[in-house]
């Protein structure tokens, strides 16, 4: 199943239009820095990389003048991260002079670069989508990923937004010929460090999201594999997820997540170890 991911990836239906994605990045709440900023990944030590401070340290001078400032600029964009968060949480509009004020004055000149990090950060671990409303008075507004209109926020309990793993879940789903056993299930999950019986910073104990959450909320369907032993489930699509999306948006949003975790660079580093 895990293989399945790996295929080439189709042409990103969000290279154009409204939705602002390309970068990489994301977390909050436990961390500080939902972007693995300065405390690392989405609760993962932070891996050595080219923007570890192991590796900054050791470098030779003449690295460490090109390093640094690629440090800082990754710190913004995690800045910037946690305050769309906020203004999500909130449900607060969102300006482009507002965000100007968070990344500061000698970074504006790089803010689409850091916007769109900032969007893919957001779009892809935390399955939210930066829209930019109102081009003329540059408003934005944060939308659920694949028209899907469940976050996974328990309203006055915080917590992060989870549908970007439920999004990857119906993937995995469409991969398996639209019925997926639950053990091909969680292997593939393993690239985003989700593993079964184990609490994630993000989404919390996965196996309650597959197997009560999502399946109360209709987006799942799990279902007993007929004389298994010892006893296995299966996963399919549940209805609610039928109304709200379609298997070619989930395809292209699971390739999306595939490709960013085989690349090297920021967002490989704050989802943990390939």
């Amino acid at each position: 199943m895990a293989s399945g991911l790996g295929q080439p990836q189709p042409a990103d239906l969000y290279s154009s239009g409204e939705v602002v994605t390309r970068g990489s990045e994301g977390q909050e709440d436990a961390d500080p820095y939902p972007c693995g900023g300065a405390s690392g990944g989405l609760g993962q030590a932070q891996p050595a990389g080219p923007y570890s401070p192991e590796e900054v340290g050791s470098s030779p001078p003449e690295q460490q003048e090109d390093e640094q400032p690629q440090g800082s600029f990754h710190m913004k964009t995690a800045e910037l991260v946690m305050f769309l968060l906020l203004k999500y949480r909130t449900k607060q509009p969102i300006s482009k002079a507002q965000m100007l004020e968070v990344i500061t004055p000698e970074f504006q000149d790089d803010f689409p670069i850091i916007l769109s990090q900032a969007s893919h950060c957001l779009r892809l671990v935390l399955g939210l989508d930066v829209i930019e409303v109102d081009p003329s008075e540059h408003c934005y507004h944060l939308n659920i990923i694949l028209g899907l209109t469940w976050d996974g926020m328990v309203s006055g309990q915080g917590g992060l937004p989870k549908t970007s793993l439920l999004g990857l879940v119906l993937g995995l789903i469409v991969l398996e010929d639209d019925c997926a056993p639950e053990e091909e299930v969680w292997e593939a999950l393993r690239v985003m460090e989700v593993y079964d019986g184990q609490e994630h910073i993000i989404y919390g104990e996965p196996r309650d999201l597959l197997t009560n959450v999502w399946v109360q909320e209709g987006y799942l369907e799990c279902r007993l594999v007929a004389g298994s032993d010892p006893v296995r489930y299966e996963f399919l699509w549940g209805p609610r997820a039928h109304v709200e999306t379609s298997k070619f948006q989930v395809m292209d949003y699971a390739f999306q997540v595939s490709s960013s975790l085989r690349r090297p660079g920021p967002f490989r580093a704050f989802v943990g170890p390939a």
